[in-house]
């Protein structure tokens, strides 16, 4: 009897070591994993900000280079060149990025001056849909008749006008006029100004809005003619 009751008694006591045992071990499996979640976590954390950074400077490096491309653009198109017309057809006098190129045409009775100026050099003037940074003629026909023939666009809503004058020559009063300046390309949208001289008429412009910012920049505060 008194065997049976010790090995109950051990049994018991066994039974009582056991539990904190189990209870230490899954406490260890619990902190493992959560060691090795956290490890893996700050792993993904890590790799998933490096790429930002990554992403993010590069992004930045970006900006920084097509900023100083566009400044150096800028820059390169100063000092200005210049183009003197012939003195019969109102000496005009166009001074443009020296990055430009110039093709001039003074063969046409009707269209005696016609200037086409783009960068790098001027693509041929047959090419279909082709628009220039700058145009520039002088036509032998009247202020009036010019504008006139941009009033059913203007009344439309397809071409805006303003009254406009050169800041070198203020004393002659023409028109700025914005949008499908030209009848033939109605999806063209440009910039092109109007000035008259005597019987003829000077006509300035930009075949494109995206290049009216050199228009506004260098073409018109510095153009001149001789009224």
């Amino acid at each position: 009897m008194s065997s049976m009751k010790n090995l109950r008694g051990e049994q018991g006591g066994m039974n009582m070591l056991l539990v904190p045992v189990i209870l230490l071990a899954v406490l260890f499996v619990g902190a493992a994993s959560f060691a090795v979640w956290a490890f893996g976590s700050r792993q993904d954390y890590k790799t998933n900000s490096d790429a930002k950074v990554a992403t993010a400077v590069a992004a930045d490096k970006q900006v920084v280079q097509a900023a100083d491309a566009k400044q150096y653009a800028e820059a390169a198109k100063n000092p200005l060149k210049v183009y003197n017309g012939p003195d019969a057809y109102g000496g005009v006098k166009v001074s443009y990025p020296k990055t430009w190129a110039a093709y001039v045409d003074t063969t046409d009775g009707t269209t005696p001056l016609d200037a086409y100026f783009h960068a790098d050099y001027v693509p041929s003037t047959n090419t279909l849909g082709m628009t220039y940074n700058l145009r520039v003629q002088v036509v032998a026909t009247t202020y009036s008749t010019i504008l006139n023939q941009f009033q059913p666009f203007i009344q439309t809503g397809k071409v805006t006008a303003a009254p406009y004058k050169l800041p070198k020559v203020p004393s002659v009063t023409g028109s700025m006029l914005t949008g499908a300046i030209m009848p033939g390309s109605p999806t063209n949208s440009g910039v092109m100004v109007l000035l008259p001289m005597r019987d003829k008429t000077l006509k300035v412009w930009a075949e494109s809005t995206a290049y009216a910012g050199d228009l506004n920049t260098y073409i018109l505060p510095n153009l001149t003619f001789s009224p």
